[in-house]
């Protein structure tokens, strides 16, 4: 249960280091520069020297200004809301189920919105995929599964990933890091994938969402070697059994690494303009090798 704010309580978690003050059960090696209480990733709020408690920015504590002057930030510079902090996880989770549902009443659905680079498709005697047009499975596949085990696997990851980098990031970041994460891993498969093959599945934004969480640990100096170790059992799963598409979680890590660490490393004299220009990357980067393997389908 949390804390109440405010608590001028220290709990001691487990194996001797502080735990937050609005998360006890939380380990965490760094105090607000302010009231000097122990925060977790969630409660950071980055301030000129160190991290600040939400309670201590909104107060304005010690600044000499009024409460206004010194508006919550997130460690990526979004401002701290008050509503539910797993909104945005929340919708995409609620997403990717009602399409499961959907796909499940009607299995046309996948063949309608999977990725598929160019085939003939002999149930309605008609060429699809992207390479014919049909660009917005490109996304759409993003949020299909047809197996249960598959969506059950991707929504654990999304669910236990996405409320820390959505607490860290901030709502809009968090949602564009998911998206072109997914595109980057979705441009990859179109890119290397045979044009006859389907794929679909979240797991290039999943992927995406695991290389910024080693990112924003890093960022805040914390122990590495589980979110590695997450990693690389993931790594060996995916070139090991069949049936993955190892190419969607290769290129949504390399999106989101790359994303994320435009997002938490940006100077913030500059961190607009770092971090619209980081997302622009990627997301050209995804739209040139999409157009490129479209030429060498048609050609």
């Amino acid at each position: 249960m949390d804390q109440a704010p405010g608590s001028p309580d220290r709990p001691q978690a487990a194996h001797g280091l502080p735990g937050c003050y609005r998360h006890p059960g939380r380990e965490t090696g760094i105090s607000c520069t302010r009231c000097e209480r122990p925060i977790c990733p969630e409660c950071m709020v980055s301030a000129s020297v160190g991290f600040q408690c939400p309670e201590c920015v909104r107060t304005g504590s010690g600044t000499g200004h009024a409460p206004a002057a010194s508006r919550p930030r997130t460690i990526a510079g979004a401002e701290v809301t008050s509503g539910d902090p797993r909104l945005v996880t929340k919708i995409l989770l609620g997403l990717n189920v009602a399409v499961f549902l959907a796909v499940l009443a009607d299995r046309t659905i996948a063949d309608r919105l999977s990725l598929i680079g160019l085939a003939f498709n002999g149930r309605i005697q008609e060429v699809v995929g992207v390479a014919d047009g049909e660009w917005y499975r490109l996304v759409t596949s993003m949020f299909l599964h047809q197996e249960i085990w598959h969506i059950m696997f991707n929504m654990l990851g999304l669910w236990w990933l996405g409320g820390p980098l959505e607490a860290a990031l901030g709502r809009v970041r968090y949602l564009t890091l998911y998206l072109l994460s997914g595109l980057a891993g979705s441009a990859l498969v179109y890119l290397l994938e045979e044009p006859n093959e389907g794929a679909l599945g979240a797991s290039g934004a999943i992927w995406g969402m695991l290389g910024a969480t080693a990112v924003l640990m890093r960022r805040l100096d914390y122990d590495l070697r589980p979110v590695i170790a997450l990693l690389a059992l993931n790594l060996l799963i995916t070139f090991t059994m069949s049936g993955i598409s190892w190419q969607a979680h290769v290129g949504g890590l390399i999106g989101g690494t790359v994303i994320a660490f435009g997002m938490v490393h940006a100077p913030r004299e500059h961190r607009t303009l770092v971090q619209v220009g980081v997302c622009a990357l990627v997301l050209l980067a995804s739209v040139v090798t999409i157009v490129l393997r479209t030429q060498s389908l048609l050609t």
